[in-house]
């Protein structure tokens, strides 16, 4: 089983929970140590003592990523741990159910379903062996009825509870990655607003709402001037930097009920709900003074960088395509009248 997680892939997360295990399990061992000590099981005992340092080499494998080494290692201890107190003590010791938990494990942390099926199925069959090989033998060091029992409970708390941690972890885990995959889905990578996808959304959605009330809705649709002349001049790094930048500025500047995201390019778009078309205007033209009068030192330059905006209101029975393409209009008006300054759309 190739078991070597990469840092860029949900296995880095079954990784770190690894790593806590071997913690967790090297603690384990040290209880049982002084439990079969008192139960008057040396054997046990001593066996305990081999197990501590195979976790903490297994913890140092892993700290630096010789993971097949980190994971052999708590394959062998678990493997061994649950046959010798199994055939020591007897199959009711409950020291079987550590073998359990390596099932999730091995699909967690496989880059092959097969071959981590294949793991699956060896694992049953040592499990089921050991489970035959115990009822056909007499336990090698058997304890006391009453002793035995507490070797159960012990064993059986500490599987529920790392299950528990597990399912836990997991889940959280599963909860990070769908967030993640959210975020990625409707954020704009470079500007951290919202894509252009996510805006049709949600905007068509304050369109479908809009029509329910007197409520009134705007739009802002702005585009950097001489934005490629900016590119050209001081290279891209530097006009992904202006618009990383202007997103700042927007998110600054809009209102709180309001959202923008990047349409396209050196394109913006911002909705306003409960803004008219003269609302709209002054914010409008507060967003352009925020951007003209921004320091704009770039990588040693003064890059002098503004905003040509066009603004239009929703009108009754519009679709969102007409909106924009009425705030489009605006904004071609405003390039052409000079740039660096607000159109309303008629």
């Amino acid at each position: 089983m190739d078991a070597r997680p990469r840092l860029d892939e949900p296995r880095s997360e079954f990784w770190l929970m690894t790593l806590r295990c071997c913690v967790l399990a090297g603690s384990v061992d040290v209880a049982f140590f002084f439990l079969f000590h008192y139960m008057g099981s040396p054997i046990m005992a001593w066996v305990n003592v081999l197990s501590v340092p195979m976790y903490a080499t297994a913890y140092w494998a892993l700290k630096n990523r010789r993971n097949r080494l980190g994971v052999s290692l708590i394959w062998i201890e678990v493997l061994a741990h649950a046959g010798l107190g199994s055939l020591m003590i007897g199959w009711s010791s409950g020291f079987y159910y550590y073998l359990l938990m390596f099932i999730p494990a091995l699909y967690a942390g496989s880059r092959s379903f097969r071959t981590a099926t294949f793991a699956a199925l060896c694992l049953w069959l040592y499990y089921v062996g050991l489970n035959i090989a115990t009822h056909l033998i007499e336990p090698l060091q058997p304890i006391s009825d009453r002793a035995l029992l507490g070797v159960y409970l012990f064993n059986l708390s500490v599987v529920f509870s790392m299950f528990a941690y597990l399912s836990m972890y997991y889940m959280l885990t599963v909860k990070r990655a769908y967030r993640s995959l959210r975020t990625m889905a409707t954020t704009d990578s470079l500007t951290q607003l919202y894509n252009r996808r996510h805006m049709v959304e949600r905007a068509s959605r304050d369109i479908l709402g809009n029509g329910n009330d007197n409520a009134t809705l705007a739009f802002l649709l702005m585009d950097v001037d001489h934005f490629k002349q900016i590119n050209d001049r001081h290279g891209h790094d530097c006009g992904d930097q202006v618009l990383s930048e202007i997103s700042q500025l927007l998110k600054a500047t809009l209102r709180d009920q309001d959202y923008v995201g990047r349409w396209g390019g050196e394109e913006f778009l911002a909705v306003l709900p409960n803004a008219d078309s003269r609302q709209a205007l002054q914010i409008a033209e507060r967003v352009r003074r925020a951007v003209a009068g921004h320091d704009w030192s770039l990588q040693g330059a003064d890059i002098p960088v503004t905003l040509s905006i066009g603004v239009s209101q929703h009108q009754p029975g519009e679709m969102l395509g007409d909106s924009v393409a009425r705030a489009d209009a605006a904004l071609y008006a405003s390039k052409h009248g000079g740039r660096n300054r607000v159109e309303v759309a008629g």
